[in-house]
């Protein structure tokens, strides 16, 4: 690495750092409007009418918003937890209730081919419509809402604290934020009239109708595709792969950027055949330009018998990908591995450089290489 190349690393590294300290800011502000609600009580959650929901009679409702179709009864909650049946209506408990709020770098979400080096501010609700054995974000996610710290912040002062915390995009991430569908919804139609880019961080397992009604207001989808195996979605996620693929078909068709990412876990999805079917997926019928994060899998939640993945595991998945057909492949959770950089597919140039989550350089001309002047698809202003 030459010297000019470590400078350029420090001050990508000092942007990480400075999202840090501003995130501590938005707590602060948080604390100081006092909109602080208690842990263990029912009274701060949110009663505001749900959408994409019917009656099914004798005050059961049938909610329509994911693949799960729960049918709940009076004074019953949907599986994700966040979702009650008051007297034959159905209600949102975390609308405008997040538990986390943050400022981190675009690409930890991660998103590599939007507005790179830019900040998002991002929050969280509780819940979840998946139960993920390796759920890395598990105390929100597979929590009732009133285990957890909220706040009261409604889609209006989400996109005033963006405003000001100079942020040219809002993440909707950590937990699921399917299962809080009105609330991103808003929060993205709030933030499309100010410029502002909402991001939504997702398992895409949600039903047609409202990913096509949240497609009209979103900025941008990263889909975390949990393996391309419809046993390992029933196993280990107590879910299904067919609505993911779908929801990724919809966006294809939709134009809506999206990226994909799979957290490649030793032993349970990682193998070479599941590897080439998964990016030939991606190439057939999503194009060969959606871009394929393959991210290292740590201990946790349910799932601590498993050991971290190989790094020489990542390198062959991404190697598998690139030679199926996929331009933009990254290896994610290991830093300064090669597949941290976007390679423009023409000339095989460098043309954005990155130290795991952090940019070190952006070398794009008017989104383009400035190598051989081929156009790089993403999100670039």
């Amino acid at each position: 690495m030459t010297h000019l190349d470590r400078r350029e690393v420090l001050t990508a590294l000092a942007s990480g750092a400075a999202a840090c300290c501003v995130a501590r800011l938005v707590r602060a502000e948080d604390e100081a409007r006092g909109a602080s609600l208690a842990v263990g009580s029912t009274a701060g959650l949110s009663s505001t009418p749900a959408r994409w929901w019917k009656s099914a009679g004798e005050l059961r409702v049938q909610c329509e918003l994911c693949p799960n179709q729960c049918r709940v009864a009076d004074r019953e909650r949907g599986t994700c937890g966040v979702r009650e049946n008051r007297g034959g209506k159905y209600v949102t408990l975390v609308y405008g209730r997040p538990c986390a709020l943050h400022v981190d770098p675009i690409e930890k979400k991660p998103f590599h081919h939007v507005l790179p080096g830019k900040t998002a501010l991002s929050l969280a609700a509780p819940g979840c419509n998946l139960q993920c054995k390796f759920c890395q974000n598990w105390e929100i996610s597979q929590v009732r809402p009133e285990q957890v710290q909220m706040s009261a912040e409604s889609p209006r002062q989400i996109v005033r604290l963006a405003k000001q915390q100079g942020t040219p995009a809002i993440a909707c991430t950590y937990g699921e934020p399917v299962v809080w569908a009105e609330y991103m919804y808003d929060i993205a139609a709030a933030s499309q009239r100010e410029g502002i880019r909402t991001l939504m961080v997702s398992n895409g397992f949600i039903e047609p109708q409202p990913m096509k009604d949240l497609a009209t207001v979103l900025g941008a989808v990263k889909i975390d595709l949990k393996a391309y195996s419809d046993d390992f979605y029933q196993k280990q996620c107590s879910g299904q792969l067919k609505p993911v693929l779908a929801t990724l078909r919809l966006l294809a068709k939709r134009r809506v950027w999206f990226e994909i990412v799979t957290l490649v876990i030793p032993g349970l999805n990682d193998s070479e055949a599941q590897t080439r079917a998964l990016a030939k997926f991606v190439r057939v019928e999503l194009g060969p330009d959606v871009p394929l994060h393959f991210t290292r899998f740590h201990p946790t939640y349910r799932l601590t018998n498993v050991p971290d993945t190989p790094v020489a595991t990542l390198t062959r998945a991404r190697n598998v990908a690139r030679a199926e057909g996929l331009h933009f492949v990254y290896v994610g959770n290991v830093a300064a591995h090669p597949g941290n950089n976007t390679y423009c597919p023409g000339c095989n140039k460098i043309v954005i450089r990155r130290v795991g989550i952090a940019m070190v350089k952006n070398l794009l001309v008017n989104g383009k290489c400035p190598n051989c002047q081929r156009a790089i698809p993403g999100i670039w202003t």
